[in-house]
């Protein structure tokens, strides 16, 4: 038996022993559940349509490896011009985000007042109600009666309108716990106008939130299929999600080289998932612990 086994058993005893290794194996099954599509989805993007179809779970891949699924899925859904699109419409909503749901928040918390209360309260009921009860009088309004959809802007605004609510929210609870009022007075004395005293002292303080914010933005923006469906029609402006629907014919599917344009989709944004995702758990602890 193992040193550290020797003292696990001495602090908690066999019980405890028992208990970690339940739940070790609870977490591995769950993690197993969690992660078998997303395997599934790159083990037949490397298979052709025949071997999907008799045996999609094999790692028998007949006549090798597809490869040509990608370069197939890269060329026909205008992966480059795609990509582009997806990059702006994201970058863009999630900047008009940030910006204009701390600043709100930051309004709503320091200056309360009959206005800023009812405003908060307007702001928790507004995620309340889903976007599926929306989305028929948003098309027709936006799209017959104001005549602004297929164009990227108008995609923008409704992704920002959708989402400044619950950032919104979460700001306001950072501000409360981890930013003092002290801090801006010492800032006003020195001379700093309001929007100075946010925009240097607040905003700076509010970095671990804005990462989880940023995160969790990006990744509604960037994988989100309805909203841009009802929004963009021309092919020019696809966002990447909506392009991977070239491939499902009336008929038939191409279900190797769909599975490869939804890897070559999910990529980028999971890679920027890995390069941020210290600053994220640390948004996260820094918003619960404090």
């Amino acid at each position: 038996m193992s040193n550290n086994t020797t003292k696990q058993m001495k602090v908690g005893g066999n019980k405890k022993v028992a208990l970690d290794t339940i739940c070790f194996i609870v977490i591995l099954i769950l993690f197993v559940l969690f992660m078998f599509p997303f395997l599934m989805v790159l083990l037949n993007s490397f298979k052709t349509k025949v071997n999907i179809i008799k045996d999609p779970f094999s790692f028998n891949f007949e006549g090798g490896l597809a490869v040509g699924n990608y370069v197939r899925a890269f060329s026909k859904m205008s992966y480059i011009r795609s990509f582009c699109n997806s990059f702006l419409v994201t970058g863009f909503s999630t900047l008009c985000v940030v910006i204009l749901s701390s600043m709100l928040a930051y309004y709503l918390v320091r200056h309360v007042n009959k206005f800023s209360i009812a405003a908060s309260i307007i702001i928790v009921a507004s995620m309340i109600i889903p976007f599926q009860a929306l989305m028929i009088p948003l098309v027709s309004i936006y799209g017959a009666t104001l005549n602004v959809l297929n164009h990227r802007p108008t995609l923008i605004f409704m992704h920002t309108g959708f989402s400044i609510a619950l950032s919104t929210f979460i700001y306001q609870g950072f501000i409360k716990a981890n930013v003092p009022v002290a801090l801006e007075e010492a800032a006003t004395i020195d001379g700093c106008g309001r929007y100075r005293t946010f925009f240097e002292i607040v905003f700076p303080i509010l970095k671990p939130v804005t990462f989880t914010i940023v995160i969790l933005n990006v990744l509604q923006f960037w994988n989100d299929y309805l909203l841009p469906s009802l929004v963009l029609a021309k092919k020019e402006i696809l966002t990447l999600p909506l392009t991977t629907y070239v491939f499902y014919g009336t008929y038939s599917a191409e279900y190797g080289v769909i599975m490869a344009a939804l890897i070559l989709t999910v990529f980028p944004i999971l890679v920027l998932y890995l390069a941020l995702q210290k600053q994220i758990i640390a948004g996260v602890i820094s918003g619960a612990v404090k």
